[in-house]
């Protein structure tokens, strides 16, 4: 008996002992990436709403109910709308209705959650809007940009209806109008618009995303019905703009459950944020993505090495032989062309990285714009270079006739390789000197037909582009690049097939001179002849300064770790690339193709901040 009662009183003892070690409430030690996941978990990045959603819900004892009947939860919590603490009831609102979207897949519900996010972010209330550091800020601005997007998808590719419509609502409808001016782009219908906030970009090495509010989409631009395509926009090309569903008076409207609201479509590099009831708020903007997905399954890539080997290849349903001048975007006026020109065997594609910097720097984005020159890099240089000059000043005379925007002539030509020395032949004069390689009878006796003399004159006979105000060379062999001597370059001879327009001249050079001033026959040389420093043209072209008045940069690449002085590229020693009287010269430890490396990149940067005067 005596021990029973010991035995209770030592049991009595150690629980007391217990509570009083671990009281009802209080603290333990937690990791600490455990306690930020905690912090930072939403419905936009699991299948759980954040912890500020979570504690309304314990707070007014939902917590279990929207687990089982999530419908009927958020009903009742927007049946509470009107009273103190909205802001946290719609902040609320707006991730559960985002976490029942993705759950069931239902439309409206991510339509629900947009609205509530709009109300959380823009309350009619200004001293309810949310702090600068709150974390539901960011949040709130998410949960409005994909419930837009998602409530707008019609199928599984992302494609988003941004015509004016009715839709529903779990509370009520939304009446949606779209102007139709805002399905216009400078002149072009905009087609297909598809989300691109969740593509995953591959072939770049960053992908840019502004933060701010709005639906990032991809939008195809079009010929207006009954206008012919512009040549200077490529079928098929895509440019990124943000969708915005501005409501009106949505506090008021809320409660009776009938909304309207407006879709307005904004380029972030012309309107880089947007007013919301007095409000200055930045707009979201995913350009990179854009960018891949124009490039993505593109004929551009199949251009490369078949536009180098036959002089006549066709892209885009058009003659290459040409060459042809395409802009990202329409012309915009007050802002600088930058021109870009793809070296031998390459294509405008493989600027991509380069592209995707630029334009993702909102101070570059918002001076430049990028046009580019693709042509058959097999034929004669002074052919290419010909037909890059003439589209240049037809693009040039087409949109500013009357000379009244001095940022179209202020252009910059950047060419890389062979590019390069299109890029010069922009901004020299020749007088007769390139003739003089080829005969040395005077151009204006010789007896030829007025087609070839014409392309002879046009090809030949060179002065400087007035509007083209800087060059920027990357790896170009000014004195030759040695690959074109080597096995390599005879072989690529061999696989190039010059258009018939320059067959027809060599037949008619040949006639009338059996031999030319060094006593051979004459021949049309390919691109790869002319990068030869055997070559008349190309000893011709490195012996012509830069025009007066037009600035020159030189980016140099240089493999390994060596002496420069004695490096090359694998393509072009340094000293047949370096070149007198540039501005600045940048060796980068790099292989030919360099456009892609970032200190190449960030020189241009550099370059184009200077150029323009930002700083």
């Amino acid at each position: 008996m005596m021990g029973r009662r010991i035995f209770a009183a030592t049991a009595c003892l150690v629980f007391l002992c217990v509570l009083g070690c671990a009281t009802p409430v209080g603290v333990k030690p937690a990791d600490e990436k455990n306690v930020y996941r905690q912090l930072t978990r939403s419905a936009l990045s699991s299948d759980r709403p954040s912890a500020y959603s979570g504690q309304l819900l314990a707070r007014l004892g939902l917590g279990d109910q929207f687990k089982k009947d999530p419908a009927g939860t958020l009903a009742e919590l927007h049946k509470g709308l009107g009273g103190p603490g909205d802001q946290d009831r719609l902040f609320a609102l707006a991730e559960l209705s985002y976490v029942h979207a993705k759950h069931t897949g239902d439309a409206r519900y991510f339509l629900a959650a947009a609205v509530y996010a709009y109300l959380f972010l823009f309350p009619e209330d200004r001293s309810n809007d949310p702090l600068q550091y709150d974390p539901r800020l960011r949040l709130a601005m998410d949960l409005y940009n994909r419930g837009v997007l998602n409530g707008l998808q019609t199928n599984a590719v992302g494609e988003l209806d941004l015509s004016s419509r009715r839709l529903d609502l779990p509370f009520g409808r939304l009446d949606v109008t779209t102007d139709r001016a805002q399905l216009t782009y400078d002149g072009y219908r905009l087609a297909h618009f598809v989300s691109v906030e969740d593509f995953k970009i591959r072939g770049l090495r960053n992908h840019y995303r502004r933060p701010g509010i709005g639906a990032p989409v991809s939008a195809r631009i079009e010929p207006m019905p009954g206008k012919a395509a512009d040549e200077w926009i490529p079928p098929g090309a895509k440019v990124p703009l943000t969708a915005f569903m501005r409501l009106q008076q949505p506090g008021r409207a809320i409660r009776d459950g009938r909304l309207t609201a407006s879709l307005e479509i904004v380029d972030v590099d012309v309107s880089p944020t947007l007013v919301v009831d007095g409000r200055s708020v930045p707009m979201e903007s995913d350009p990179s993505a854009t960018l891949a997905y124009s490039l993505d399954g593109s004929p551009i890539w199949d251009f490369e090495i078949a536009g180098f080997r036959r002089g006549d290849f066709m892209l885009f349903g058009r003659k290459q032989t040409a060459g042809a001048l395409y802009f990202l975007s329409p012309y915009r006026p007050g802002r600088i062309p930058v021109v870009f020109v793809h070296g031998t065997a390459s294509s405008p594609a493989r600027w991509a990285e380069m592209i995707n910097e630029l334009v993702s720097d909102p101070a570059i984005a918002a001076r430049y714009q990028f046009w580019y020159y693709i042509y058959n890099s097999g034929n004669p240089i002074p052919l290419s270079s010909m037909y890059l000059r003439e589209d240049l000043q037809r693009a040039v005379s087409q949109f500013d006739p009357a000379g009244r925007d001095p940022a179209l002539r202020d252009m910059v030509v950047i060419g890389h390789s062979q590019g390069g020395l299109l890029a010069k032949m922009t901004a020299v004069s020749s007088g007769n000197r390139f003739w003089d390689t080829v005969s040395r009878d005077p151009f204006e006796k010789v007896k030829l037909t007025a087609y070839t003399k014409d392309i002879l004159k046009r090809s030949l006979f060179v002065e400087p582009l007035p509007f083209v105000k800087r060059l920027i060379f990357i790896s170009t062999p000014h004195q030759g690049a040695y690959m074109a001597e080597n096995i390599i370059g005879k072989i690529g001879r061999r696989f190039i097939t010059l258009p018939a327009t320059m067959t027809k001249v060599g037949m008619e050079l040949i006639t009338l001179h059996p031999a030319s001033a060094a006593g051979t026959a004459i021949s049309i040389p390919t691109a790869v002849d002319n990068m030869s420093w055997s070559s008349p043209f190309l000893r011709t072209l490195y012996a012509l300064p830069v025009a007066p008045g037009v600035r020159a940069n030189s980016i140099i690449a240089v493999k390994g770790s060596g002496p420069v002085e004695d490096g090359d590229d694998g393509v072009v020693m340094y000293r047949d690339a370096h070149i007198k009287g540039v501005e600045s010269e940048l060796v980068v430890r790099s292989g030919h193709s360099c456009q892609s490396n970032p200190s190449t990149i960030e020189e241009v940067r550099r370059i184009l901040y200077e150029h323009a005067g930002l700083r």
